[in-house]
């Protein structure tokens, strides 16, 4: 019988702000039906002055409720807006969470983010480094999207989720049951943020305004983002011996709903067994499979024993995927 990470509780955080469609509609060139047609958004919450460290807090303390603890020996934080581009925002969130002492640091994956973060924790439960952790996904892209660029502000919202990791057996509920992960760099400029960084600070071009907004390349992401996941996740199954007929669900990163069917077909998994959460709050990037697992959770749908399958695509390119039999837990 061989260790493993194994699911204890869920958070989650949204903050107030509620932007619809139609409220996008007024300033650029797009409606309601236009959306949701191409990515199956109908609303996202944006921040109105909440950081990503704050909402890692709120999603955090109900994740740490959630599992029944108030105590973990690790904080991993997955995010594409950190607080502060120095230092890392992981030990400031452990901080405010009275976890004094703890390792905590940030995982810089993009969509992958909470996936690579639950990867690393697992790792350490399983080396005996770490009894128990605290995985947060937290997002505010509100605060890195272009105001008049279409193709990404009607996607993207802020939120968080976060999920506790304690020590315990590979064959019990809630065990995540190995890792596929992988990257292509070749392939970063798909999705990018251009400046702020050393590689522009470096050079002596003037820095231009509009590198320190989120870009992304649409249609190759798309393309990418189905290959890329359908056959992380098909690796997966084959290391688990799960079919694909035998997975109850399929909880693939939140990017656009059409991404997901596609990659459920490729899977041959019945996309009436994809959750969808992207309509209610936009792509999350890192934070949108814990959020899409509490929401899921919440509505019933996740019953212990369940057979889960959780895969994503991010910038980097990053890929990443992982399973668990679902345990008998509360989402917060």
């Amino acid at each position: 019988m061989s260790g493993a990470g194994v699911l204890a509780g869920l958070g989650t955080a949204l903050p107030a702000r509620l932007v619809t469609n139609e409220e996008l509609s007024r300033h650029l060139d797009t409606d309601d039906e236009w959306i949701r047609s191409r990515t199956g958004i109908r609303q996202r919450y944006w921040s109105d002055g909440a950081s990503t460290g704050d909402l890692a807090v709120e999603a955090g303390r109900r994740a740490l409720k959630a599992a029944g603890t108030d105590t973990v020996d690790l904080v991993v934080l997955a995010t594409t807006t950190p607080d502060h581009p120095c230092p890392a925002t992981a030990p400031d969130v452990a901080a405010r969470l009275g976890l004094n002492g703890v390792a905590a640091y940030d995982v810089a994956a993009v969509c992958s983010g909470f996936v690579y973060a639950l990867a690393s924790a697992a790792a350490h439960i399983t080396a005996g480094l770490a009894g128990s952790a605290l995985v947060i996904g937290s997002e505010t892209y509100s605060t890195i999207l272009d105001p008049q660029d279409r193709t990404t502000s009607v996607i993207f919202g802020d939120g968080a989720g976060a999920a506790v990791l304690r020590s315990g057996s590979v064959d019990e509920q809630g065990a995540f049951l190995g890792f596929d992960l992988g990257s292509d760099g070749a392939l970063k400029d798909l999705i990018v943020i251009p400046g702020g960084g050393s590689r522009e600070r470096a050079g002596a071009v003037r820095p231009e305004p509009a590198g320190t907004y989120f870009t992304m390349q649409g249609k190759p992401v798309f393309r990418h983002a189905v290959t890329r996941m359908a056959s992380s996740a098909d690796a997966l199954l084959g290391r688990t011996g799960w079919s694909p007929a035998s997975v109850d669900w399929f909880v693939g990163h939140q990017a656009n709903a059409r991404i997901l069917h596609a990659v459920a077909d490729q899977l041959g998994i019945d996309g009436k067994r994809a959750v969808i959460d992207l309509d209610r709050v936009g792509n999350t990037s890192a934070a949108s499979i814990p959020l899409a697992l509490s929401r899921a959770a919440g509505e019933g749908l996740l019953w212990p024993g369940a057979r889960v399958l959780l895969s994503a695509f991010g910038g980097g390119v990053t890929w990443g995927s992982t399973a668990l039999l679902w345990p008998d837990i509360t989402a917060l």
